[in-house]
């Protein structure tokens, strides 16, 4: 298989391994949460900060979890402002870091920069897909060879499904130069394509009601099919005589699809169709109940069906109003709500590290409010896209992508073109807005020295990743290393933020504490192990207890 080279493919190709873990940090605020319910990373998720670090925080708690992903990012036209910010300290990325990436005149690395960004993200969002799951990239022409060779690297060429051609416009511009361009492509990966999971489309209407039944068939609405071939067979040249009289035999060169007596037994059986009045030329029943129950997905994406820009630019408008002025080109909600339908079942995870201005959340609640799903979602957005965003003090994750959801969820009006108000019920549902903590959680161990994270960091990442819940100090115990309980287990964390002791677990530990536990599963994460399996496993037996015992992970990559 060829492979794509570029400028800074050497250092960006194990990148994600070094990518430092932040925790996230939830805002109470800015989430939208039901009654009694806590901010956790288990539900509805919006994600303000840079997508790669916040893709590399999700993998303690979503890794192999996520059933679909949408992204869409920068079509790198020379013309969006977006700027290259990854924190690679080799000479060449130190020369791009926070410049503007322009167009290919003045810009000879335009090309370069947007692989070095796709790469490590993509090598992420790979370990966060499951195995049957499935990632979806919105592009246009310019970049859209080099995504698919990048891409058949990460998730390897076998599982390569499609690209999509969407269009995206209702009428061609007769301003344009060369060509108008109608389409954009959606570029689709299988984690496995052994395993992925695809889901047909729902009928329409119209499909169904091209069945009726005209004769009260008990077996229930009909429409009729051909019975002729435009080919000769001996044996499936005879004469059919309708119940009016009439005789039928195929014209030369055609014969019946079905021998005579095959025939004479659909018959029998009342599948075949003679008209009312029982007089015209033979045709099968064909039954909706015997109908695949569902469409097969194409390639092309008619605006008819998906929507178009000018559509998803209304939509953002009529939700936010003139706020969509700092947010150009969102996608439709039909469009996405697409990818979700043939991608998702009831109860899996969506995630867009893209998010902008919300439109995947918007499909996930929509397309949950029609079946009765139980979708969840997850958005990444930084605060500022471009210069101009950051200068305005214009943070788009809070005022776009989370206030969009906000008002999806709990319902707005907005002012039709006659003038008058028009309200929209509120979809329902909720979601945690977190963001990622300004310091990384890990580093070197040993070379730290006073640096070392502090207990109550370590303590909540110990504990969001075991449960996906928000971790509360309430009830710590630094003595005995008890940081707190979930679903009948009991959490401790054995640990000292420094670099001359190790807080070990022992038999002590497990006779003095673990055994004293009303819970009866003990998780303890811990610097050491002194305790030999045998004294575990014997303390388990006589204890009833079950332990696991896991070391403090200083060197998450």
């Amino acid at each position: 298989m060829p492979f794509l080279q570029f400028k800074g493919k050497a250092a960006v190709e194990t990148y994600h391994h070094t990518v430092p873990h932040h925790t996230l940090e939830f805002d109470r605020k800015l989430s939208v949460l039901g009654k009694g319910e806590e901010p956790g990373l288990d539900g509805n998720l919006i994600i303000e900060g840079d997508n790669l670090l916040a893709l590399k925080a999700l993998l303690p708690t979503h890794a192999g979890r996520v059933k679909c992903i949408y992204i869409d990012p920068p079509y790198n036209t020379g013309n969006e402002g977006w700027v290259y910010n990854d924190n690679l300290t080799q000479p060449q990325f130190k020369e791009w870091i926070g410049q503007t990436v322009g167009k290919d005149e003045e810009d000879a690395c335009r090309h370069d920069k947007w692989c070095c960004m796709m790469y490590p993200r993509l090598m992420l969002l790979k370990e966060l897909l499951r195995e049957d799951g499935a990632i979806f990239v919105s592009i246009d022409d310019n970049e859209v060879q080099h995504l698919r060779a990048i891409m058949d690297e990460v998730f390897g060429q076998e599982n390569f499904l499609a690209t999509i051609a969407w269009q995206k416009v209702f009428a061609p511009k007769p301003a344009a130069k060369t060509f108008s361009t109608s389409y954009e492509y959606i570029v689709v990966y299988a984690r496995n394509t052994q395993q992925w999971d695809r889901i047909l489309l729902p009928r329409t209407k119209e499909q169904d009601e091209r069945y009726t039944n005209p004769d009260d068939d008990p077996r229930g609405p009909w429409a009729s099919d051909n019975l002729l071939r435009n080919e000769h067979r001996d044996n499936s040249v005879y004469t059919i005589t309708s119940p009016s009289g009439k005789k039928w035999t195929p014209q030369p060169g055609t014969s019946w699809r079905h021998p005579e007596v095959e025939m004479l037994d659909l018959i029998a059986n009342k599948e075949i169709w003679f008209g009312e009045d029982g007089n015209n030329m033979p045709r099968r029943k064909k039954f909706l109940a015997d109908v695949q129950q569902g469409r097969v997905p194409e390639t092309l994406w008619p605006y008819d069906e998906v929507g178009h820009t000018q559509e998803a630019t209304r939509e953002v408008i009529r939700i936010l109003g003139a706020t969509t002025k700092n947010f150009p080109f969102p996608k439709p909600v039909a469009l996405i709500k697409r990818v979700v339908q043939i991608t998702t079942r009831q109860e899996e995870v969506v995630l867009d590290s893209t998010a902008g201005s919300g439109t995947t959340a918007h499909a996930v609640m929509a397309l949950n409010r029609e079946d009765g799903g139980n979708r969840k979602f997850i958005l990444v957005q930084q605060g500022y896209d471009t210069r101009e965003n950051e200068a305005e003090k214009f943070n788009i994750c809070q005022k776009i992508t989370a206030e969009r959801v906000r008002r999806v969820i709990k319902g707005y009006s907005f002012k039709t073109q006659t003038g008058k108000m028009e309200k929209v019920e509120g979809l329902g549902g909720s979601f945690t807005y977190a963001r990622l903590s300004a310091q990384p959680l890990f580093g070197e161990y040993r070379n730290l020295g006073e640096a070392l994270p502090p207990y109550e960091e370590i303590a909540k990442y110990v504990f969001y990743t075991e449960t996906s819940q928000q971790w509360s100090p309430k009830g710590l115990n630094k003595k005995t290393g008890f940081i707190g309980t979930h679903a009948g287990r009991s959490y401790y964390l054995l640990y000292r933020p420094n670099a001359k002791s190790d807080w070990a677990l022992d038999m002590e530990f497990l006779r003095e504490v673990a055994a004293k536990d009303d819970n009866r599963e003990i998780v303890v994460y811990c610097e050491k192990i002194w305790a030999h399996r045998s004294d575990r496993s014997e303390w388990e037996a006589q204890t009833g207890k079950r332990l696991r015992a896991m070391l403090v992970p200083f060197n998450l990559k």
